[in-house]
Parts: structure tokens; C-alpha cells; sequence
């Protein structure tokens, strides 16, 4: 299987050839964790994640290595411990395990590493003294600075002059600065604040360096793949090229440089000031299910900006209401998944998951029509296989069609069936059809088969 990847770097679409088939490895820009996990949030953690699942089924699980960090290190959180009196570890720990609930109930698979930004000072610092000893980066006023105009070739990934950047950025006028793009690897903290000691003086780590620091110690100096928003190209992802290069003399930081589209919401850009902000969270408390966003976010190509709004995810649940009758009707046929190859090569074409959703749509297509039994159980297996690779049809069938209601109503619901199949076999059709118009109007909708009859809700 040759997978591409849309290679930002060089602006196409190339064949992935790992620099170790052995030991594949990718990076992914966490989240900085000081609140709930927006929609926005999401979308690289849902795309790469079906990257991570086609690595792992082309090259082995063993040989995969997923890394995605966690900034906690940041002034907002600093600014509530501070203020709090709570550790900054209380405050990341309580917020980190916010989002792994929220991104694991959108079927995300946890990654092989997840360094924290906190554990990770020490080689920040020692990443600095290299930049500093090669001439890249300079002490001024007991910061450290990058110095942009050092490195000859800086700007590769954004494709854009220094000029532009510095006219496009938000840029931190400082006296002592040599350039107005040079950028903070290290800032000062005052005696009240949270501080880490270094040769500097007392303070923290610029937001850039960390990514650096903790990609090269866990993949190395140069690994396969960094991907993240599109949001992160300038000056985050730049800026941690112009860092690993410079320390480590090397060409290329990461090979495969992939990034995803904004999420817009009703066709506008996410904005708590236009009230059309919302998080994971809010979408799971108020009953979407966390399968249901994931296919939303996979409804587009994941290059593309993508439109979430709530009549979206209630479609994406009833494709998937779709996908589980015909896995509930056919829930007799044991089979092993086993993705089609037009699935695989549509998810190996830089991650087309629309063509790869509608290729599942003709699959259960094939097994609703399906006749003779081998015929069926080749279309359940592609189906499933195919819903491995993008994280979705992970639950029981009969319990995502069921779900919604108390214990105590789908046992009355299942004794309503089951007093149904009685009257049908004392051929009191008129008490069968009875029992059924009654579970109908009350939303509840039934399907017979030769496997017996499943229920599901409206």
C-alpha cells in the first residue's frame, strides 16, 4: 500500500516513505490546557488519528510511534495558579483529563506519548544553550532570543519573506530585540511569579522551544511526520524548524509537514464574540454522540475548512444509524475486518475520508441487498474494516440504535416485543400489530429478520 501525503514543506502531494519502516514516527501538536477542548481543537486530533490508524495497519502497531504533547506551561495557566494558590500540576491534571475524556469519547486512540511541557524544562534549556553557542539565539535582558536573520533559509514552510512575516504577525516590539522578528526562547519570571532556574535567572520557556525539546528527545533530530492546525504554520511550526534545525545542523526538521483546515461554525469563523463558540464538552452534555461529531469532522477533506454546525452532527448520527441497522440485522455473521482496497487507497490518498465514507455507504449498500451468506459476510468485513481505519462503528449496534432511554423502558420494550412473537405464534396477527403501531408511536421502531427482531429509536 503506497500511501501520499500533502507535504506543506514543498506545497504537494508526495509518496510517504518512512525513513525507518521499523520505527515510523509523528508528532502532533497537543493542546495547552487551561479549559475545555473546542470544536477546533478536535479536528487534528480526529484527522491525524486516522492517520495514526492507516500507519499502524500498513506498518504494524510496533512500529508506529505517535507523540502529541501537552502544553503546561502557559501565562494563563501560570496567571490562575498564581492567583488560586493551586499548583499548576492540580490545575493541568484536572483540565488534561477533561480533554482525554472528551477525545476519547470521539473514538481517538491515545497516542504512544504524551509529554508534558512541565517535564521537559531542563532540555528546553539545554536546546537554548546549543542555539546560543552557534550564534542562532542571544541573551538580552535576561531574555534569549532566536535571531531570524542568523539562519539564511528561515521561512521555508510559510513561503514567506521576512517583511511579510514581520508585517503579518503580531509582533512583539521589544528595545531589546536585534530584529522585529526575532522571537522569545526564554522570558524572565519576577520573584512572585512560577519560575524554572536556568543560566538566564529565574523564569519559563517561550512557547515554540518547547515542541523542539520534546520532539527531539522522544523521535529524534529529524523524524517522518509533524502535523497540526493550519493556524500553527506561521510562526509556531516555523519557528520550531528554525530551533531542531539550527541546534542539531540539520536539513530538515521532520520530513512530511501535514495541516488541517479551520472548523467554521454556520459558515463563520469560531468566535465566542459571534456566539458561535462551543466545546466538545457542550456538544456531549447536551446528547450528540461523541461518534457522531467525529463523522462531522470527517465529512470533509481534512485540508479543507469545514463547516460544524448542530444539523450537521445530527446527520453524521443518522449515517451512522444507517451503518448500525444493517450491522444489527446482520448481527449473527462472526467475520474479521477487512478494509476493501478502494477504502485503503482512499484513506492512503492524503486522508480522502469523504470518498472513503461513501465507499462504507455502498458497502452497506451491498450488505443490506446481499443473499447468500458469504456474500453478506465479505461486505460486513469490509464494512468493519473500513470503520477501523476512521474510528468509527466502534459499539455494540443494538446499543447505539437503542440508546437514549432508561434501563427500566428497553426491559418494558423488550417484554412488549417478546408479547408481540407470542401473539404472532397464537396467529393473533391483530394483537402483533397492535403492540407494534403502539411501540411506533411512542418513537420506538421495529425490524424483523431471519436472525429475529431488533428495535431501534426513531
Amino acid at each position: 500500500m503506497t500511501i501520499h501525503l500533502y507535504n506543506t514543506l514543498l506545497r504537494e502531494k508526495q509518496v510517504f516513505e518512512p525513513i525507518d519502516a521499523q520505527n515510523v514516527r509523528m508528532y502532533v501538536c497537543g493542546p495547552t490546557v487551561y479549559d475545555y477542548a473546542h470544536i477546533g481543537n478536535a479536528r487534528p486530533v480526529v484527522a491525524f488519528d486516522v492517520l495514526y490508524r492507516l500507519l499502524r495497519h500498513v506498518y504494524g502497531a510496533d512500529h508506529v510511534t505517535y507523540a502529541r504533547n501537552i502544553t503546561d506551561i502557559d501565562d494563563k495557566i501560570l496567571a490562575a495558579a498564581e492567583k488560586t494558590g493551586e499548583s499548576i500540576e492540580s490545575i493541568t491534571k484536572r483540565t488534561a483529563g477533561w480533554y482525554h475524556d472528551d477525545m476519547a469519547a470521539l473514538n481517538a486512540l491515545p497516542p504512544d506519548r504524551e509529554p508534558r511541557a512541565t517535564e521537559y524544562v531542563p532540555q528546553m534549556i539545554s536546546l537554548i544553550e546549543q542555539l546560543i553557542a552557534k550564534g542562532y539565539a542571544y541573551e538580552a535582558e535576561k531574555h534569549v532570543l532566536f535571531n531570524v536573520p542568523a539562519m539564511s533559509d528561515y521561512g521555508q514552510l510559510s513561503k514567506r519573506s521576512l517583511d511579510d512575516m514581520i508585517a503579518g504577525a503580531r509582533v512583539d516590539v521589544a528595545p531589546y530585540k536585534k530584529h522585529p522578528a526575532d522571537f522569545t526562547l526564554w522570558k524572565p519570571s519576577a520573584e512572585s511569579q512560577i519560575g524554572w532556574p536556568s543560566p538566564w535567572g529565574k523564569g519559563r520557556p517561550g512557547w515554540h522551544i518547547e515542541c523542539s525539546a520534546m520532539s527531539g528527545e522522544i523521535l529524534g533530530e529529524v523524524f517522518d511526520i509533524h502535523a497540526g492546525g493550519i493556524d500553527l504554520i506561521f510562526p509556531h511550526h516555523e519557528n520550531e524548524i528554525a530551533q531542531s534545525r539550527c541546534a542539531h545542523g540539520t536539513e530538515v526538521m521532520a520530513r512530511y509537514w501535514l495541516h488541517n483546515g479551520f472548523v467554521q461554525v454556520n459558515g463563520q469563523k469560531m468566535s465566542k464574540s459571534l456566539g458561535n463558540f462551543f466545546t466538545v464538552h457542550e456538544l456531549l452534555e447536551e446528547g450528540f454522540r461523541g461518534e457522531a461529531i467525529r463523522l462531522a469532522l470527517l465529512s470533509a477533506h481534512y485540508r479543507q475548512p469545514i463547516d460544524i454546525t448542530r444539523d450537521g452532527i445530527i446527520d453524521a448520527k443518522s449515517q451512522l444509524d444507517r451503518f448500525y441497522r444493517a450491522l444489527a440485522m446482520h448481527a449473527g455473521l462472526a467475520v474479521e475486518p477487512a478494509p476493501t482496497d478502494h477504502v485503503l487507497a482512499a484513506i492512503a490518498d492524503d486522508l480522502n475520508t469523504p470518498l472513503a465514507l461513501s465507499e462504507l455507504h455502498e458497502l452497506v449498500t451491498k450488505l443490506n441487498k446481499a443473499t447468500g451468506e458469504a456474500e453478506k459476510r465479505a461486505a460486513k468485513a469490509a464494512l468493519l474494516g473500513g470503520a477501523q481505519l476512521l474510528g468509527i462503528l466502534s459499539q455494540d449496534p443494538a446499543k447505539w440504535l437503542q440508546s437514549g432511554g432508561s434501563e427500566d423502558e428497553a426491559a418494558e420494550i423488550e417484554a412488549l416485543i417478546q408479547a408481540r412473537l407470542d401473539a404472532r405464534k397464537a396467529k393473533n396477527f391483530a394483537e402483533a400489530d397492535r403492540i407494534r403501531d403502539d411501540l411506533a408511536a411512542k418513537g420506538i421502531l421495529l425490524e424483523d429478520s431471519s436472525s429475529g427482531t431488533t428495535w431501534r429509536r426513531a
